[in-house]
């Protein structure tokens, strides 16, 4: 059982514009020494720096109303039109806001034609959607329509908090009706006309004695029995302006669709430019904070939690930022003169970086376009060998300069340093190549030190750690269909962008390898799990999977054959036609003609018909039911049975999937083009799937997987006698659990209790909580939480390591795996009671979960060396989740069968066995 966790801190977006006034208005009217008004300057800033205090490891954005007219003026001439013109005292403190801002290294979007409302409000439905977290500081009431379980509004003034809970009671009614309220009321400031004759309270009862604007409008008698003071006479006034009323809800409705030029995800602190600081404190005479920047030295991005104990952690380390080189030098190679100079010097140098340019990502097909290195920081060079645009200068053949490099690049004493050196492995293989003395990758050096600190792509770790801006790729070649290939750039252009990246590298190993040595047990991890694994992925890689088309595409024709029935089925219990992918005309037929319960609405306040929604819903209801095995069916046809035979690569004839080291938080693999980590295996049509995962003539699959190795890592880190003791004698856990908790002999468990004690026993493991127990085995809360209780009687060493860890957590900011990897928790000690406790659930699991990662990718490396040394017709093909599958000869089945449970066995070395169970058979299915 895996899941992935989340914890990346929230995104947090700043009202810029909000801020600007209300620091004008709070703050009496303060001048330096020279006239010039400094008072809004030093509110926002005292706010801005609050801000980044309280949440000092999430990714903050600042955003003003641009100057102009928006797309409102234009739907309506007189928006704002009563609102007076900028205070002459305020209009010169804008400027060295947004500078102090720059400075801090905070975002800063000042987005043309619309307001900052709706920058805020793309951005956080983006990342709505990614189910990350954001909190907006505002104190504009208009933003509370964005709230919803992802979205929290604070107001840093007040220190109030509104979130669901916290409209409703401020309001009476949720967000999902904010848009509605404002649009009868209208707003004064904004000239948004409303309703005339409905204020506040009016807007307030017709909107919870009714509810939205189309409700009322569509029972507008229905006003008349409601108990404010005017509800008799209240139809004819919305009736005469029901065309202001929604032309209202317009003007109030934030957009969420404004094109940007960067999402949640590219928004990243930078390290704070002090020199500007103190020059821009100095000038406004705010000597306090002059003080506190000192000299105006540069110093790192905070990348991760402040924790609380001298127990080392990335933001205690000692030093700073690889220092930028005074110089810079990079040299474009055409000539065999300065090609000669430099791999004298490549020669003589212990380590350099390395990097390919290519034509595309797939390694099967990506063909070199020219290479790249660098031996010391701000010297690199880019070998350009086959731009092939119209009037492109004549270059280095490919072939002589692969020959030249090649001894260099396979001698295994020449320490290679790169960024992602599994994908230049790999395409260097297409030429004959094989790469060696790959002791460095800055993206798994970022990623060990902090898996959450940062994206781990070149561009984000240089702005982070080295506060420098890269020349990023869609900046030269474009995007979209129109984007152009790296051999159509321009030499001088590729030249600089190629021998930048060869720079930045080594300059970031520079950064992160000294902060690794410092903390043994992460530099353990980096060299002894992290790099060994790098040749072995690429192989996995390289070797693909072989695939049956024909079958998947009759399983295709079945699928589509299936979701046709079960379309018609949908209809005829419908009673009429629809469009079962529409949310909108799906919403229609469940909630308004067959008036089935409302369990959960949108942002927007209609029905969700989400998939949860839909499985709660099937449980009692025909039709929800017949919907969610048509997505079920629907989404395995379009990503599996239609997907898999295209991405078959017409030379190799196999699917050739990309591993992952760097992305999930607690160091499980992920993998993608295709996804194989999500094929299903408890249903008929996930097994079918596996069935098209096929052997060679002459070979078998064979597949081994731990068993219950999350619950044996709990054995081991608890130390509870019980489930130490049921692992020893081999017996079935979930059983034995059934016969504790549920207090009888082992024979006497039924399947029902057996399923029960499993969900317990996971659950547990991914901090389940009593409710969301009773949800899952359908029970009522109260005897849920009895079968905790009991669980804990019987296994007091699990509490005990439970409370236990989370202590820690609190305690130092982290928790480590079994081979002492690291993953932070920024939340841990957050004022908010519900990121504390998912920060206390991940303290939970991670170090189960990251011990498991741990765990198989110590025993792929095993595994590799072991088939390396015996010379045994046999390759890894996959990995997925706890499972690795091999083709295997059929002449040396059983040897590769027991040496692999072998080597995976012993990977590490628990108070519990590490059981492993193989299969083989003519395909993955067969085999599992």
């Amino acid at each position: 059982m895996t899941t992935t966790l989340q914890t990346q801190p929230p995104l947090v977006l700043v009202d810029g514009s909000s801020y600007l006034y209300r620091a004008y208005h709070a703050l009496p009217p303060l001048t330096n020494s020279k006239g010039q008004p400094t008072g809004a300057v030093k509110g926002v800033v005292n706010m801005m720096r609050r801000l980044v205090k309280d949440y000092p490891h999430s990714p903050i954005a600042v955003v003003f109303d641009a100057k102009g007219k928006t797309f409102r003026d234009e739907m309506f001439a007189e928006y704002k039109a009563n609102r007076p013109p900028m205070p002459e005292d305020l209009r010169p403190q804008v400027q060295p806001i947004h500078d102090i801002v720059r400075a801090m290294g905070l975002p800063l979007l000042v987005i043309e034609g619309v307001e900052a409302d709706d920058v805020i409000g793309t951005l956080a439905r983006q990342a709505t959607e990614q189910k990350r977290d954001v909190i907006i500081s505002t104190g504009d009431k208009d933003m509370a329509q964005l709230v919803n379980e992802h979205v929290t509004l604070v107001n840093t003034m007040t220190e109030t908090v509104l979130d669901i809970p916290g409209v409703h009671a401020k309001y009476g009614f949720g967000p999902e009706l904010m848009i509605d309220y404002l649009a009868l009321m209208g707003d004064k400031v904004d000239n948004i006309p409303g309703v005339p004759g409905v204020g506040e309270k009016t807007a307030q009862g017709l909107i919870q004695g009714i509810g939205s604007l189309d409700a009322i409008y569509a029972d507008l008698e229905k006003v008349r029995s409601l108990s404010f003071r005017g509800a008799k006479t209240m139809p004819e006034k919305l009736l005469e302006h029901r065309d202001m009323a929604y032309l209202s809800y317009r003007l109030a409705t934030i957009k969420v669709d404004v094109e940007l030029p960067l999402t949640p995800e590219a928004i990243q602190l930078s390290p704070p430019d002090n020199q500007r600081l103190r020059e821009l404190f100095e000038d406004l005479e705010f000597k306090s904070w002059v003080k506190e920047v000192g000299d105006g030295a540069s110093t790192p991005a905070t990348a991760a939690p402040q924790t609380h104990s001298p127990a080392a952690s990335p933001e205690q380390t000692e030093s700073v930022v690889a220092a930028a080189p005074s110089q810079v030098r990079y040299d474009i190679i055409l000539d065999k003169k300065l090609f000669a100079d430099w791999l004298q010097r490549l020669q003589n140098a212990s380590a350099f970086s390395f990097d390919t340019e290519t034509t595309a990502l797939e390694i099967m097909d990506a063909k070199i376009v020219g290479v790249n290195f660098a031996i010391e920081a701000g010297v690199a060079a880019y070998v350009p060998c086959a731009h092939d645009y119209m009037g492109a200068p004549e270059q280095l053949p490919l072939d002589w300069v692969l020959e030249q490099l090649k001894p260099i690049l396979e001698d295994a004493n020449k320490i290679k340093i790169g960024q992602n050196l599994k994908y230049d492995r790999s395409v260097l293989l297409n030429y004959g190549i094989e790469l060696r003395g790959i002791y460095f990758d800055t993206m798994l050096e970022s990623y060990v030190w902090n898996s959450i600190g940062s994206r781990h792509n070149m561009d984000d770790l240089a702005q982070n750690y080295l506060d420098y801006k890269t020349v990023t790729f869609e900046e030269l070649a474009g995007k979209g269909v129109k984007q152009l290939s790296f051999n159509q750039l321009k030499i001088e252009d590729a030249g600089h962008y190629a021998a930048e990246d060869a720079d930045i590298t080594l300059r970031l190993h520079q950064f992160f390898w000294p902060q690794l040595e410092k903390i043994e047990s992460l530099k353990s991890v980096f060299e002894n799990i992290e790099m060994p694994l790098v040749p072995v992925l690429s192989r996995i890689e390289r070797n693909g999977a072989l695939v049956d088309a024909n079958l998947l595409g009759k399983h295709s024709i079945e699928l589509g054959e299936r979701l046709t029935q079960l379309e018609r089925k949908a209809y005829e219990i419908a009673g009429q036609e629809f469009n079962l992918s529409s949310p909108k005309q799906l919403g229609a037929i469940l909630f308004e003609q067959q008036k089935l319960p409302v369990i959960k609405k949108t942002p927007t306040g209609t029905p969700s018909t989400a998939e949860e929604v839909l499985q709660e819903l099937a449980l009692d209801y025909p039709l929800p039911k017949v919907l969610m095995e048509y997505r079920g069916l629907a989404k395995l046809k379009s990503t599996y049975t239609d997907k898999l035979p295209q991405v078959i690569n017409p030379r190799t004839g196999r699917i050739h999937t990309s591993y992952h080291q760097a992305v999930a938080a607690t160091g499980r693999l992920s993998s993608q083009d295709p996804n194989l980590q999500n094929i299903p295996i408890k249903t008929e049509e996930g097994r079918r799937i596996r069935q098209a995962f096929i052997a060679p003539e002459g070979y078998q699959l064979v597949a081994a997987d731990y068993s219950q190795i999350e619950l044996r890592i709990m054995a081991h880190l608890s130390d509870d006698a019980g489930l130490l003791s049921a692992f020893e004698k081999g017996l079935d856990v979930h059983r034995a659990t059934a016969a504790e908790v549920f207090g009888c002999s082992l024979e006497s468990v039924t399947p029902e209790m057996r399923r029960s004690a499993k969900a317990i026993n996971f659950g547990l493991i991914y901090g389940m909580s009593a409710f969301g127990l009773a949800k899952q085995l359908h029970l009522g809360r109260n005897e849920a939480q009895q079968y905790i209780d009991r669980y804990f009687e019987r296994y007091p060493g699990v509490q005990r390591y439970m409370n236990n860890i989370r202590a820690l957590a609190h305690e130092q900011g982290y928790v480590e795996t079994l081979f002492g990897r690291r993953l932070y928790l920024p939340e841990i000690n957050a004022k908010n009671k519900n990121l504390q406790m998912g920060a206390e659930r991940t303290a939970i699991n991670a170090p189960m979960q990251g011990t498991a990662a741990d765990i198989i990718k110590t025993a792929m490396i095993k595994v590799q060396a072991w088939l390396d040394e015996s010379g045994l017709d046999a390759k890894i093909i996959m990995q997925v989740h706890d499972e690795l599958v091999l083709e295997v000869a059929e002449a040396q089945l059983e040897p590769v069968r027991e040496g692999l449970i072998a080597r995976m066995s012993a990977a590490a070395s628990l108070k519990v066995p590490l059981l492993v169970e193989a299969g083989v058979g003519k395909n993955w299915d067969e085999a599992h």
